[in-house]
């Protein structure tokens, strides 16, 4: 029985079940999906000094990760704390992010992201850099909803959706991501509205982690993702 984590990047329990049902759908029946979400941090991330918060607080529950855990998505689409998060675990990594850039990147030349607020593009743009994916991205359009508003009314949503995506395609977008974990599952209702590929970042996430998990690969561990050096750290307004 393999064990993966979708870890949010924020302390909002519902956006945390939302990411954790769309990987179930996306692994295999022996595949089991723990949701986790940090004990503290920002009830939603928008923005540099969410992000940066955020990063710190995911990075702190992953210390104190599971030993059965196999792999881990990191749910949160443009934020902070990946290449922490692969120094410190010798399993599996992916971020949201990458993971739905790649399968894009399988399926059409150039893609775009459509996501929530417009301050999260440039975190987006830094994120996709690098990784080493920007070039081929189009496009990043913003549907205006703030992270909390996107389970509010869902039909605006997808409207919303559908209309920074139709934006994203006419820059030359070829097919389209989900900028938000929150977003998961959206891809169902605005499929056929868009004349494009709509990829999920936590199904993509998810099902990349458990191909990694089953072919036996792990983080490299010489010289990027190396170990944290061994030192005391301390983490203010922490529990535990």
């Amino acid at each position: 029985m393999m064990r993966i984590a979708v870890v949010n990047c924020n302390t909002t329990e519902s956006m945390t079940e939302t990411a954790a049902a769309r990987a179930r759908l996306a692994v295999g029946p022996d595949t089991t999906v723990v949701a986790i979400t940090p004990s503290w941090g920002v009830a939603s991330a928008e923005g540099w000094y969410d992000s940066f918060i955020s990063a710190a607080a995911v990075l702190h529950t992953l210390e104190r990760l599971p030993s059965d855990i196999g792999g881990i998505v990191m749910a949160g689409f443009g934020e902070h704390g990946r290449e922490g998060a692969r120094e410190l675990l010798d399993i599996p990594v992916v971020d949201i992010t990458e993971a739905s850039a790649h399968l894009a990147m399988l399926l059409g030349r150039r893609y775009g992201v459509v996501t929530t607020v417009r301050r999260a593009v440039g975190q987006i743009e830094d994120s996709l850099m690098s990784a080493g994916l920007l070039g081929h991205c189009a496009a990043i359009e913003d549907t205006g909803l703030g992270v909390l508003e996107i389970d509010a009314d869902p039909l605006a949503t997808a409207d919303a959706f559908v209309a920074a995506g139709e934006r994203a395609i006419a820059r030359g977008a070829e097919v389209i991501c989900l900028g938000c974990a929150g977003m998961a599952g959206l891809e169902e209702h605005v499929r056929d509205r868009l004349p494009v590929p709509v990829i999920d970042g936590v199904a993509a996430a998810a099902a990349l982690v458990e191909t990694l998990i089953r072919q036996r690969l792990t983080t490299s561990k010489l010289d990027s993702y190396a170990r944290p050096l061994a030192k005391a750290r301390r983490w203010p307004g922490a529990d535990g």
